[in-house]
């Protein structure tokens, strides 16, 4: 028999080893079970100890532990360990040990245990399907109970109670998870209304991920209660974080709920200004101001309403009094002029104040207003009725308006530059502010640094982009027939008295590539490749444009290639085909850009032997280019644009001049034979001659040779087409055909097709009696090769040539010539013509 003090000892040893075993001490817990179990291995108590550490040691699950040791311990370190562990890539818990971990933490009540339970619980179920099964089995049991149960816990784990009943693979039948996602949303617009903008707008959060999903089946929901207090969290005056949240959710209902929403948000408005108090007016002008990105003409309608401008106009005056609405007005002014009738409102009504504002108003309220008056000016230099007097006055407020936004940029206390970024974005549109921005490198160089340091902010980044894209657009290229309907257009409109005002020289092609030519000597290069790497389609379709640009001066090009450009050209002109299985304009767009830049680039340099990217990496973008553009309308209006295809030649022509294994040349043929065969007779002059320079540098390939020389009909067809071009006007394209055959005459297969045309010796010859050195060595080599050709063809081939007259006509060559390698190769030729022995 133990005696009590024993047995008390024994249950005391056995308690004290749980906890130290909760709290991860396992070693001294075994130490004090050992000795429990010494003392009294028949007590009760003693026996669940040793049950529990058995039961836990056996699940014995690292992830276990450490949330074991959180949830007990309130352990943050081991917090901290579980929340990476379920961060880290391939380190996925089982599902049992998951649903554990999620029921360790469940256990103890939300407000005892840290914010790094949200971390937790939301990688838990991001990851593990037992845990959104448990979720699942608790909301179908009472929506109510677990959305209190979780809501609490973090942003995250509320946004879970989304992803689940949004995941129909863990709910028996669509009705019920239809049916919890309706009630989960109720509870999140209860919550929103009872909690405000209380915790960080987290019930917004689970209110706008189920309108982005299923906005559709939810709008129903949303009353005019509701919709308001999601109004109030678009107010300025909130985190930007909030903001985005609830424009999300507006956008989407608005989208959905299309006339009815919008009378129902003007409606709301109306309200809010009707109440006569600056609160209310704030959150209506914040309201429209965030709809007017999303739903311009529901916007605007409001604006211009009558009852909506006598509230506005009053408040925009110079009185102190009105200072607390300021930004609001501000940024509602800054938003509408994206609406032309609605920019000519503002102008009307509203350019002193801004002009006063700029020089008197709050820092961000100067900035602000700088940015709506370089809207205004920007619109009012680009509008054809501007007289030349209200033109000049409009470009002298621009100037000093840039000096402001550069100035913005350069000073390091200034905390948000996105006002600045925009004001330049508006204005680079103007010729003047173009060269004010380029012929300035130390702020260019500033520019750059500035864009690199915030390519996580959306807005500046985009911005900052446009304002390039500005500095290098150049003006549309036009065709011979769009030039004289364009003729035609500005005489019937001088007849009229509109006459056009010229184009501007900074605007011309000179100036812009001057431009170009600056930005890539302020390092413009590293920032575009940081925007590679970004997943934003329109921050890649801005890099993709503005790499276009850049790589039309040739003399960039080498610095471009060095500095990245390829890689980053060949990832853009990769992606993925649009809704329509078409490929994007941005891929599109890339690979022209890559065509300019690999036309003078030598490929040796541009794709080392070992290493990314691979010479036959650009082939595919390339051809690309070749055929029409997707859903390509050809009008006399709309003529297809024929320079992507011609510069995408070129850049094939200098591949495939590449000797490698894996040889260029080789893909060229295999994947872009059908549309260059087709090239060889266009109705372009240049784009048939770089077609056939092209061809000619596939005949050191292989699969190239074939094409021509593998004895079958559609072969001799081909160099049939190949001998007529050695007779073109065009000197280069006959130097090309001339180079092609040339090579190819070294195979049999291909002098007899030569043979086989009515012409075909006599076309050889004609290129021998051309004046320009480079055609007659071509024809020289040619006829070189038919007169030492064996075999019977050789046989056909020498008397084909001396029927033709060839021996007078390489005897007269050789007398006229100086160029020993044309000599050599002639008299090569000639022996076996004045040498009958020879077979």
């Amino acid at each position: 028999m133990v005696s009590a003090t024993g047995e008390e000892r024994a249950v005391h040893l056995a308690r004290e080893a749980v906890e130290l075993f909760d709290a991860g001490h396992r070693d001294a817990a075994s130490r004090n079970l050992r000795e429990a179990l010494s003392i009294s291995k028949d007590n009760l108590d003693v026996k669940a100890a040793f049950l529990k550490i058995q039961q836990e040691e056996e699940s014995g699950h690292p992830l276990l532990d450490l949330c074991r040791r959180y949830a007990a311990r309130k352990d943050e370190v081991a917090g901290k360990e579980a929340a990476f562990y379920l961060r880290a890539d391939g380190l996925k818990p089982p599902e049992n040990v998951a649903l554990e971990a999620l029921k360790l933490l469940l256990d103890q009540r939300a407000h005892v245990l840290s914010d790094i339970q949200d971390e937790i619980i939301s990688g838990l179920v991001r990851q593990n399907t037992s845990v959104r099964q448990y979720f699942s089995d608790q909301l179908q049991i009472s929506v109510t109970t677990f959305f209190d149960e979780i809501f609490d816990r973090g942003d995250g784990a509320a946004v879970c109670l989304d992803t689940v009943v949004l995941d129909p693979q863990v709910w028996p039948c669509e009705d019920k998870r239809l049916h919890c996602e309706s009630e989960l949303f109720q509870l999140f617009l209860a919550k929103l209304m009872e909690s405000g903008h209380d915790l960080d707008g987290r019930a917004l959060k689970g209110i706008t991920r189920l309108l982005a999903v299923d906005a559709s089946r939810l709008q129903h929901l949303v009353d005019d209660e509701e919709f308001e207090v999601i109004l109030t969290s678009l107010d300025s005056r909130l985190p930007l974080e909030l903001r985005s949240q609830a424009t999300l959710a507006t956008a989407k209902y608005l989208e959905v709920s299309k006339e009815a929403g919008e009378k129902q948000f003007a409606m709301l408005i109306t309200a809010m200004i009707a109440k006569g108090r600056l609160n209310d007016m704030i959150i209506a002008f914040s309201a429209v101001a965030a709809v007017f990105p999303v739903a311009p003409s529901a916007a605007a309608g409001i604006f211009l309403s009558e009852g909506f401008m006598a509230a506005l106009s009053p408040l925009a005056t110079r009185d102190a009094t009105r200072k607390k609405v300021e930004l609001s007005i501000l940024e509602l002014l800054n938003a509408a002029c994206i609406n032309r009738p609605c920019r000519e409102i503002v102008t009307k009504n509203f350019s002193d104040w801004l002009s006063h504002t700029l020089t008197n108003g709050s820092d961000e309220g100067s900035e602000l207003a700088a940015v709506v008056l370089a809207k205004i000016r920007a619109s009012e230099t680009t509008q054809p009725s501007t007289k030349n007097g209200e033109a000049q006055e409009a470009n002298a407020g621009m100037t000093d308006l840039v000096q402001k936004f550069k100035g913005l940029m350069t000073e390091s206390k200034v905390e948000n530059i996105s006002h600045a970024v925009e004001g330049l974005a508006y204005s680079s549109v103007e010729p003047s502010v173009k060269n004010q921005i380029a012929m300035d490198p130390p702020f260019l160089r500033n520019l750059v640094n500035v864009l690199k340091r915030h390519t996580a902010e959306t807005s500046v980044l985009f911005g900052g982009l446009m304002i390039i894209s500005n500095l290098t657009k150049f003006l549309p290229t036009m065709s011979d027939e769009q030039k004289k309907m364009s003729q035609l257009k500005n005489y019937a409109d001088a007849s009229a008295g509109n006459a056009r005002a010229p184009v501007d020289p900074r605007d011309e092609d000179d100036a812009v590539l001057e431009r170009c030519g600056a930005l890539v000597d302020a390092g413009v290069m590293s920032l575009l490749v940081e925007c590679g790497r970004l997943a934003s389609p329109s921050a890649n379709d801005l890099t993709a444009k503005i790499m276009l640009a850049l790589a039309r001066r040739s003399k960039s090009r080498g610095t471009l290639a060095q500095q990245g450009a390829i890689k980053l050209l060949l990832g853009l002109s990769v992606s993925k085909p649009n809704q329509t299985n078409t490929v994007s304009e941005t891929s599109r767009t890339a690979s022209h850009a890559l065509a300019r830049v690999l036309i003078s680039v030598d490929p040796a340099h541009a794709f080392p032997s070992t290493g990314f990217p691979q010479a036959t990496s650009p082939v595919r973008p390339l051809l690309s280019l070749l055929a029409s553009p997707n859903g390509a309308t050809i009008s006399v209006d709309q003529p297809r644009d024929l320079l992507p295809v011609f510069e995408s030649l070129l850049a094939l022509t200098n591949l495939a001049s590449y000797p490698r294994d894996d040889s260029p040349a080789e893909l060229i043929v295999r994947e872009g034979w059908p549309v260059i065969e087709d090239l060889l007779l266009s109705n372009n002059s240049r784009v048939q001659r770089a077609a056939c320079e092209l061809v000619c540098n596939l005949m050191t390939c292989e699969s190239g040779i074939i094409k021509f020389a593998d004895a079958t009909k559609r072969a001799s067809q081909r160099l049939h087409i190949m001998l007529a071009l050695t007779d073109a006007d065009d000197l280069a394209t006959r130097r090309a055909a001339g180079g092609a055959i040339a090579m190819l005459t070294e195979f049999d297969a291909a002098v007899a097709a030569v043979l086989e045309r009515p012409r075909g010796v006599e076309l050889l010859l004609g290129l021998c009696q051309e004046d320009d050195d480079a055609l007659v060595h071509r024809g020289v080599v040619c006829l070189q090769n038919l007169t030492t050709a064996s075999g019977d063809i050789g046989k056909r081939a020498r008397a084909a040539v001396k029927e033709a007259k060839g021996v007078e006509v390489l005897t007269s060559c050789l007398k006229k010539t100086s160029n020993s390698a044309i000599i050599q190769t002639g008299v090569e030729a000639l022996k076996p013509l004045v040498q009958p022995s020879v077979c």
